[in-house]
This record gives C-alpha cells, sequence and structure tokens, in this order.
C-alpha cells in the first residue's frame, strides 16, 4: 500500500486529533493545527469567512474532486467529566483525508485535476454542512467523497462500502403554554402531564409503508416543580424523528403538526413546536458509487467491496448533495472494527483502518480524476 510509507504522519496526526477534541463550532484549533501541517508539506489552505475549518486545494483544472472529512467532536460523560471527545471517528477521518492529501500532492501531474480539501465543522449539530455550502466551498466542485468509520456489527475491518444510505433526521422542540392549579381542582385547568401523554400516544400511531424504516420518539419531557400539590399547566418535550428517506420525514412532520394542532384545540391550550435540527436522509450519485467500487476492488480485493449500507443514523454530509444538485457525491463505509459503537464514549477501532482509508480515498480521487 502506498499509505504505509506514511504510516509516522498517521500516527502523529491521529494521535494529535484524537487528545485535542473540540466540540461543534469551536473547532478553531483543529483548524489552526491542520492548517499548519498542509503548510509544512506544501499545500496551502484558505479559511472560511465566518466559521472554523477551511479548504485546501491540489493540482489544477478540471475536474474538480472535493474531500471532505469532519472535524467536530461529541460532548459526553467520560469517566464521570464531562467534556468534549472523539467517539464518533471524525478523529479518524481528518487523518485519513490529510494522508490522502499528502499522497496525492506527491501523484498529480500539472493539468490532470483539482482535488479540494473541505474541513467541515459541526456535523454533530447537523449544520455545518449547510454554513460550508453558504461559504460557496461546493459550487465549482463535479465530485464530493466522504467517508466514516462503522461500526463492527455492520462492517467488519478489510471491508468497505461503496456509500452509506443515510436516514433523515429531524428533532423537535415543543412547549405546552397553560397555567398550574391547585391538585384539589383539576377543573380548573389542563394537566400538561397529561396533554404531553396524549401526544406522545398519537405519536405511536404513525403509521408510513412499512417497507421504509421509520420511527418517532419523545425523548424529554419536563413538567412541574418541586410541590406536589400543583398540577402543572406548563411542560417542556423533545422528539426525535427518523425514516429512512427525505419524502417520508415531510410526511412525518406533517403527521406531528396534525397531532399538536389537535391536541392544542382539544384541551384549549397553547402548544408550540419547532425544529431544533434536521439532518437530510442520502442523495447517492450512482456515477460516484462507480468509481468508489472501482477504488475499493483495487485496494481491498473485489469480494471485500460492499453495496451501499443502510443505516438509520444521519450526515449533514448529504446536504451538500440537496442545495448543490449538480454534485456526484457518496459517502464510503469503512470497516475498521469499531466497538462498541459509534458515539459510545468508550470507542475504539483498530489503526490499520486509517492506513486502508488513506488508501481508499487517494484511490477514489485518482479514479475521478480519470473517470
Amino acid at each position: 500500500m502506498k499509505s504505509k510509507a506514511y504510516q509516522q504522519v498517521i500516527n502523529e496526526l491521529f494521535t494529535y486529533l484524537h487528545k485535542n477534541p473540540e466540540k461543534s463550532w469551536e473547532e478553531w484549533g483543529t483548524t489552526a493545527y491542520l492548517q499548519e501541517f498542509l503548510a509544512a508539506h506544501g499545500i496551502q489552505s484558505k479559511a472560511f469567512e465566518n466559521i472554523p475549518g477551511f479548504t485546501a486545494v491540489i493540482g489544477s483544472g478540471k475536474p474538480v474532486v472535493a474531500l471532505r472529512a469532519d472535524m467536530d467532536a461529541l460532548v459526553q460523560n467520560v469517566d464521570g467529566t464531562v467534556k468534549p471527545n472523539h467517539a464518533c471517528g471524525h478523529d479518524a477521518h481528518m487523518t485519513i483525508v490529510s494522508t490522502a492529501a499528502l499522497m496525492l500532492k506527491n501523484s498529480l501531474k500539472t493539468g490532470e485535476g483539482t482535488v479540494k480539501l473541505i474541513f467541515q465543522p459541526a456535523e454533530e449539530k447537523g449544520t455545518g454542512a449547510l454554513a460550508v455550502v453558504e461559504e460557496g466551498a461546493v459550487d465549482d466542485v463535479d465530485y464530493l467523497f466522504g467517508i466514516h468509520l462503522r461500526p463492527e456489527q455492520e462492517l467488519p475491518l478489510g471491508k468497505a462500502a461503496v456509500s452509506i444510505d443515510h436516514g433523515a433526521a429531524v428533532f423537535m422542540h415543543g412547549e405546552i403554554h397553560g397555567r398550574d392549579v391547585h391538585g384539589a381542582r383539576p377543573h380548573l385547568g389542563s394537566n400538561a402531564i397529561e396533554t404531553a401523554s396524549e401526544i406522545l400516544q398519537q405519536l405511536q400511531h404513525i403509521h408510513l409503508d412499512p417497507l421504509v424504516p421509520h420511527s418517532v420518539k419523545m425523548t424529554q419531557l419536563h413538567a412541574g416543580g418541586d410541590s406536589l400539590n400543583i398540577i402543572p399547566g406548563s411542560a417542556s418535550f423533545s422528539l426525535d424523528l427518523r425514516t429512512q428517506t427525505n419524502e417520508a420525514m415531510d410526511t412525518v412532520t406533517e403527521r406531528i403538526d396534525g397531532i399538536i394542532r389537535r391536541t392544542s384545540d382539544y384541551h384549549a391550550v397553547p402548544i408550540e413546536i419547532k425544529e431544533a435540527a434536521r439532518i437530510a436522509a442520502a442523495e447517492i450519485s450512482s456515477r460516484a458509487e462507480h468509481i468508489t467500487r472501482a477504488a475499493i476492488e483495487e485496494v481491498l480485493g473485489k469480494n471485500n467491496a460492499v453495496p451501499s449500507l443502510t443505516t438509520s443514523g444521519g450526515d449533514d454530509f448529504h446536504f451538500y448533495t440537496i442545495k448543490r444538485p449538480h454534485l456526484h457525491a457518496c459517502m464510503i463505509g469503512l470497516g475498521a472494527g469499531l466497538t462498541p459503537g459509534l458515539h459510545d464514549a468508550e470507542m475504539t477501532f483498530h489503526k490499520e483502518a486509517l492506513t486502508i482509508g488513506a488508501e481508499l480515498v487517494y484511490y477514489t480521487s485518482m479514479k475521478a480524476l480519470n473517470f
């Protein structure tokens, strides 16, 4: 493998990035470190104007192939301390793309085409890709590729999927605005806990095509105070919505709007609900998949190239193609022996996957340039 010659670089990059996680929209230190690293290897970059992150360009001419790496860490409880933690593999993704960039810098010929690196903030918030689109980072791009480590139960080490068919996700926050009443006089008001319970019950009766995976959950509910003899009139709640397609998500959100409206009318109490964040389902280019398959077969062999991997998890990567439909894009799923799972505070994976990933991204870029 070409990437084995870069093993020391891979180790140094990953060690630093893993030990210095930064939460969404605060990836300034990560931005500076990676820009300095690339500059030291002759790759100049340009920081975004209004947000953390940056782009860098290798080569010249058309086509333009972009490689996206997400930068932010989760904020979670790690050994009793709540802090940023790379439990989703973004430290690995940055290491892979940076290493592939060095390989490309040493391989691309003048006029063979352009590879653009996109180091994106705030994937975990679901809003980073949209901000990068607004920065104009993909306006001149023809092909866009990403890569993501996959859990062991999805994909073992030594295999890779030609794309990841992520589902859509919407997170909603609701407020029930009533007034508190005495526990002995329930007829004078509306019990917000009962109102929220009715909303929850109706959510369980949202039925879509059973062939399209979907789920609707209430994930938070807060009502009442310290007094046990007061019926709370107000409450707040949160919803987590998942569907495998964007069309199904539109249907689910319409149904929820109807549930909120009817419940509000029945109890004569104002109920507000709004989206906190939205992540689009995958829009995958068959041309991009053709390229990633060819790269996987070259690096890992034909038997280790897996068809598109369907997962209910989401990634804001797919906003790029929704906002810029001209893009041919997909995300490679990388087997990494990852356990116990993504977003687990104790997540770990086989570091051999970093070498494999860099090789896959390098060959994907070269094959796209010559497609």
